[in-house]
């Protein structure tokens, strides 16, 4: 029974040793837990937002030092980065809200390395600042300046001014508002704005404001009453929501310009053309199904159902560059970037903003005459003889006037990479005794004939003239210097480019001479020969 008592007493204190030990070895392993979790949560790096640079990074307490940092754009794209004391600054332009990763390459204590890697990188993602309108629809009182505030300070402003030109400004630290000055009672502009130097201008946003009225008010862009370039969008934006203003009812536009309307926000509807937009030389007009107060002339409103627009006229170095890319011009075309996109949207805006680039003459020794009556960007007698030629050639009336049917068809001639295939020509006439007329069609001269033109009282008038009838053979009448009447049948080979003044044949004795009553007549060969290379809007230049 001793021998079992002393047994039973060494039994509990080993057993309270090892209850001891498991303790400590279990507080151990807490401990060793615990280190390491601080060492995977605190050894790294942390980003957090910054007044000035994209963002200010710092190591965290167990993080060692920073040994690397580099910034991606969404797609991947490396952006170089300043780094000084912890911010992070874009060395090149960002676009505001743009999204960006940054990596950043920690090198741990050696205590923690050697458990942990020696190396850690943390990848933080981050998005740019973006500043938006704090109000877009504001009432503000008649005289009083407009005043556009912003969800945080901004750097840089651009927006359409009173004038209609862009105004571009840069703002002092942590302004988040800007005037804009003293505006028409009814407005609105697009503005973009900047947050940060180091970004560009952000995606435009529409502001509108309006002055107090008891009426619903609208502002529209572009301004009624402005120009319009014919697939430009206009924005109708009301002082209250559009289901407020027009109930169930839709604007009606006039002529019926091909497009369709939205309704962009609560306030606004667009109407976002389509095709070749409204016709060039027009005015577009919107009717309303309710009226609403909008800005007079002499600043005060008033009500109306409807408001237009003028679309210009087509420019005429557009016109010059779209008949030299399809052959009417003895000149050919060159863009100075990319050519204008085949598309109806893209040619109907480079019809009133044309696109840079140069022209080029076709031709070697195109004659000195022709080249003198070239001006590009300005009308003259060769781009009136290459629209009568194209009107004559599409079927439609020769006026030589580049009015909206003309650009209609030219533009739809262009879409469809139609092109003239007939060389060039041009006549000139010397006056001078021996009289001779001479025919140069692409490059070279095709024939040189001794010509009679008008007698004292019925001169051939100087100067140049496109053809405006073709004749193959016809009767040709009119009134002699004495007054008496004169009718000719049978005459052949007739191109009139001058009232009645024509080249033709006509069966003389002798030529070279003035014989004519204001024609250019010419032997019955060389009429017959010059005959198809004159015709309708080809120039004649009469000359001493």
């Amino acid at each position: 029974m001793a021998i079992r008592s002393a047994d039973s007493g060494v039994a509990p204190i080993a057993h309270d040793w090892r209850r001891a030990l498991l303790g400590v070895g279990a507080g151990v392993a807490v401990v060793v837990v615990l280190v390491a979790i601080a060492a995977l949560l605190l050894s790294g790096a942390t980003l957090a937002s910054d007044e000035s640079a994209l963002a200010r990074v710092s190591v965290q307490p167990l993080g060692g030092r920073i040994e690397g940092i580099q910034a991606f754009g969404a797609h991947g794209h490396s952006i170089p980065l300043a780094v000084h004391d912890g911010l992070l600054t874009p060395l090149r332009r960002l676009t505001p809200g743009a999204q960006v990763s940054v990596d950043v390459k920690v090198r741990r204590p050696g205590w923690i390395g050697w458990a942990l890697g020696s190396e850690h990188t943390v990848r933080l993602t981050l998005h740019t600042p973006l500043a938006l309108l704090s109000e877009r629809w504001m009432t503000v009182p008649t005289g009083s300046n407009v005043r556009v505030s912003f969800s945080e300070p901004v750097d840089a402003v651009s927006y359409y001014g009173a004038s209609g030109g862009v105004t571009h400004r840069v703002l002092s630290d942590d302004a988040r508002s800007v005037s804009l000055g003293r505006q028409p009672a009814t407005g609105a502009t697009e503005i973009a704005v900047a947050p940060r130097p180091w970004e560009t201008l952000g995606a435009p946003q529409q502001v509108s404001w309006f002055p107090p009225s008891s009426s619903p008010v609208m502002a529209t862009i572009p301004a009624a009453g402005d120009d319009v370039s014919p697939t430009a969008p206009i924005y109708l934006t009301f002082s209250k929501p559009v289901s407020e203003v027009l109930g169930e009812g839709h604007p009606q536009l006039s002529p019926n310009v091909p497009g369709h309307w939205r309704e962009a926000n609560s306030h606004t509807l667009v109407f976002t053309p389509s095709g070749f937009g409204a016709p060039l030389e027009s005015q577009v007009r919107v009717r309303l199904p309710s009226a609403v107060a909008v800005s007079g002339t002499g600043g005060g409103l008033s009500k109306t159902n409807q408001v237009a627009w003028n679309v210009p006229p087509g420019s005429t170095l557009r016109l010059q560059q779209l008949l030299a890319e399809t052959g009417y011009l003895p000149v050919d075309w060159h863009p100075s970037g990319a050519p204008v996109a085949r598309t109806p949207s893209a040619q109907a805006q480079a019809a009133v903003d044309p696109p840079k680039g140069a022209f080029t003459w076709r031709y070697p020794n195109t004659p000195g005459q022709l080249q003198a009556l070239w001006t590009p960007g300005q009308w003259n007698v060769v781009t009136k003889g290459a629209v009568m030629k194209f009107e004559n050639e599409n079927n439609l009336e020769v006026d030589g006037e580049a009015g909206p049917a003309v650009w209609s068809a030219l533009l739809r001639y262009v879409l469809a990479d139609r092109r003239l295939h007939e060389p060039y020509s041009y006549v000139y006439v010397h006056r001078e005794v021996p009289e001779t007329m001479t025919l140069w069609s692409a490059g070279r001269i095709v024939e040189t004939s001794a010509a009679n033109t008008g007698i004292s009282g019925a001169e051939t008038e100087l100067g140049t003239f496109p053809v405006f009838e073709h004749i193959e053979e016809g009767t040709m009448s009119g009134t002699n210097p004495d007054g008496s009447h004169y009718e000719d049948p049978g005459i052949k080979w007739i191109s009139y480019f001058n009232g009645g003044d024509a080249l033709h044949y006509f069966d003389r004795a002798s030529f070279g001479f003035q014989q004519s009553l204001g024609c250019v007549e010419l032997p019955l060969e060389a009429a017959a020969e010059e005959w198809p290379y004159t015709p309708i809007g080809t120039l004649v230049t009469v000359e001493t």
